[in-house]
């Protein structure tokens, strides 16, 4: 029995340290120092330009991806209605109004012959409502004011001209109360 129980803790032990060496390897040279970081003596006597240690992808990149975000306004068109367009619709839409097509309430109100609560349900910016009415603008006005940008059309809402995106209906510009 005596012959046993020695040879037990004696192959514990053994075992224990057969176990405990990986703890001493070192790590392979692709491993690098950990965390994704070189070694500590590969990092060089101070931190660099940003005081990171070499960590760019924490807080490094933050300034480049303002720049991406500024790139991108740039590219970005502004159309908007220049002098000669507004001369155009108030010298059309002037004589039309100094016509007097509007029914005799609606002429007192100055809005544009629109009824209490109809005027301006459009935001700049944003896209047209559902269930606002928009009408083609005339052809001679079209004529004088020339051709909209590439993906933008002009028409009439209310009492207001508008430019408008083709596809997403969002208001880029507009010329309005052509009543004033």
């Amino acid at each position: 029995m005596t012959h046993k129980r020695t040879r037990s803790p004696l192959l514990l032990l053994l075992g224990g340290l057969l176990l405990s060496t990986g703890v001493w390897a070192d790590p392979p040279s692709w491993a690098g120092g950990g965390h994704g970081r070189p070694p500590m003596e590969d990092r060089g006597p101070n931190p660099g330009p940003q005081g990171d240690w070499g960590n760019q992808d924490r807080h490094g990149n933050q300034d480049r991806r303002e720049d991406r975000r500024e790139e991108r306004r740039d590219d970005r068109a502004d159309f908007r209605f220049a002098e000669q367009h507004r001369y155009a619709v108030r010298d059309y839409y002037g004589a039309e109004l100094g016509r007097g097509h509007c029914p005799p309430g609606l002429a007192k109100k100055h809005n544009g012959c629109l009824p209490p609560g109809q005027a301006r349900k459009w935001r700049m910016g944003q896209p047209l409502p559902r269930g606002v009415t928009v009408y083609a603008l005339p052809p001679e006005l079209v004529t004088r004011m020339g051709p909209p940008p590439s993906g933008y059309r002009y028409v009439r809402v209310a009492s207001d001209i508008l430019m408008v995106a083709v596809g997403t209906q969002m208001v880029v510009d507009a010329i309005s109360d052509l009543g004033r």
